[in-house]
């Protein structure tokens, strides 16, 4: 308890410091600052020679042809909307060095999806741009990080202008590394493992793509030069988080703010919210991944960004993440055809973590079975639940071995299918096969996973809250994709309204619910990623001129 009382009387500190004493934190943040351009500068002049060696090597291996790629490129170039005083694109030409603060870059998840798009489309919009990658990755190396984009996501990178910087303390960004005060643990390791960062290279431009809101606070207070961008995939804490400390709350955290433990850890949570609210404000280009992350963010980062004014006409955007839509469209059927191969299968697709919220779902499943329903579509074929996802380590591993047993316990375990660390052509063999796609976790912030069901055709039931109610499985002309729910037995009913759908219908409404996927394709991430990055070019170039 006395290391506690200690931690909140720390984080009250740093925040009176960022209130009470910002000009002499600007004072010696810029000194740090300076002392670690002049200690990197020899690394930057060695890193663009190795650039333009790579590049001298890629056109003479690749002398006379012209890929794929170049095309997209004029593709890409020719849907943006210029942003000069003239009308033409500005800065065309720029070449400076972009750093994306990514400590993860090889986990190969929707977040790295995001990553390695937005580094694509910034180099096909600006060939002459260096873009590195932060990352504590120490086993892998550029050739390989490259393959697995390549194969994990289709993307392809032009290999002479990415490249990778290794960081060595990516241990303080691990929730394992802080068991207790994890918020203001990992703030922290986050700012450790920019100043790691700082001190290999000094970039032109800083984006964050994990959600390290203190790693792009400490960049702006080194180097005021320097624009900062943020990609949030999800608040670091959010008012919703605040409310589930109360009794009746939903989370992980759900009721556990009560008591005098519980009324200290609600006083920390209400300091760190204010601190993360001072730190958000110092960043300059702000996305996110939807409509619910950007209110979460606007509630807690607009107050003190407007007051600094950092607030534009385009300020908090929402980016939506690039799905493979097209792949799926292209691999997947839908048709009367294709309903032919369809059964009552429904499928999970989601890493088997705690917030994904396995347990309702299989609960849910067990009453709707109880129901003993009946499906006319599907006279002959038992209902079935299948949960796909990665297991990432020992304790992924115990959560499906307790979720099997959890199976027998509900006298389901003949109707569960569990499919672990499943490769794409399963989850494609899967995704034809069933007829619904479900979304367990409260509070989801964007769900790819869901967008995927739709391009597949399926049918999504999903938790009523998050994403993929605001954004996802909304209405297409006047009409449903999908179905909504909170409760066991609204799971249940939503998979009894299904499968109980007259087969027109249902054909029906997987083709809504894949005209509502085409919202998320990778063409409209790049779009609005380029306006964003268009505008911290600009800066870069205003500021850079004073």
């Amino acid at each position: 308890m006395t290391f506690f009382l200690i931690l909140l009387s720390l984080l009250g500190v740093i925040l009176l410091s960022f209130i009470f004493l910002p000009r002499t934190l600007r004072f010696v943040g810029e000194l740090l600052g300076s002392y670690l351009r002049r200690s990197s500068r020899t690394r930057r002049e060695l890193l663009l020679a190795r650039v333009a060696n790579e590049q001298r090597a890629y056109e003479a291996e690749r002398k006379g042809k012209r890929g794929k790629e170049e095309g997209d490129w004029e593709e890409v170039e020719a849907s943006t909307v210029g942003s000069a005083v003239n009308g033409g694109k500005a800065d065309e030409d720029w070449s400076g060095i972009v750093g994306f603060f990514h400590p993860f870059c090889n986990a190969g998840g929707g977040g790295e999806r995001v990553l390695w798009a937005a580094i694509r489309t910034t180099q096909k919009r600006w060939p002459e741009v260096t873009c590195i990658v932060y990352t504590g990755d120490h086993d892998v190396d550029k050739a390989d990080i490259l393959k697995r984009v390549k194969d994990r996501f289709n993307i392809h990178l032009h290999p002479p202008t990415v490249h990778f910087l290794y960081l060595t303390t990516r241990h303080y960004v691990l929730s394992s590394t802080w068991p207790r005060f994890t918020l203001l643990g990992q703030s922290v390791g986050s700012a450790i493992l920019a100043w790691d960062a700082f001190t290999l290279l000094v970039p032109d431009i800083f984006i964050d793509t994990m959600g390290y809101a203190f790693a792009l606070a400490l960049s702006s207070l080194f180097f005021p030069t320097v624009p900062t961008g943020a990609y949030v995939h999800y608040p670091t804490i959010s008012t919703d988080m605040l409310s589930s400390l109360d009794q009746g709350g939903q989370g992980i955290n759900a009721g556990t703010g009560s008591g005098y433990r519980g009324t200290l850890k609600r006083q920390y949570w209400h300091l760190f919210a204010q601190l993360y609210s001072k730190v958000g404000s110092t960043i300059d280009v702000v996305m996110t991944n939807s409509s619910w992350t950007q209110a979460h963010i606007k509630s807690l980062w607009s107050p003190n960004r407007n007051r600094r004014n950092k607030t534009t006409t385009h300020d908090i955007d929402v980016v939506f993440p690039p799905v493979a839509v097209e792949d799926l469209e292209s691999a997947i059927d839908v048709s009367d055809e294709s309903e032919k191969n369809r059964g009552p299968y429904i499928i999970y697709i989601a890493q088997f973590r705690p917030e994904k919220n396995h347990q309702l779902i299989l609960q849910a499943f067990a009453r709707f079975l109880s129901s003993n329903p009946k499906l006319p579509s599907y006279p002959d074929t038992p209902p079935k639940l299948v949960l796909i996802g990665s297991v990432r380590d020992s304790d992924d591993a115990t959560r499906v071995y307790n979720l099997r047993l959890l199976a027998h316990e509900l006298n389901i375990k003949e109707q569960v299918e569990f499919v672990c660390d499943a490769t794409w052509p399963q989850m494609l063999a899967w995704m034809r096969k069933a007829s619904v796609g479900v979304n367990g976790m409260w509070n989801e912030h964007f769900g790819i996973g869901v967008v995927e069901y739709q391009a597949a055709g399926l049918i999504s039931v999903v938790n009523d809250s998050g994403g993929p109610k605001l954004d996802i499985v909304v209405d297409m002309d006047g009409k449903p994709t999908g179905f909504h729910a909170s409760t066991e037995e609204q799971y249940a009913e939503g998979f009894r309204k299904v499968l109980t759908l007259p087969p027109q219908e249902m054909l029906a409404m997987r083709y809504r619910a894949r005209e509502s996927a085409r919202r998320f394709t990778d063409r409209g991430f790049d779009e609005k990623w380029l306006a964003n990055m268009d505008r911290l070019v600009r800066l870069q170039v205003a500021r850079s001129a004073k």
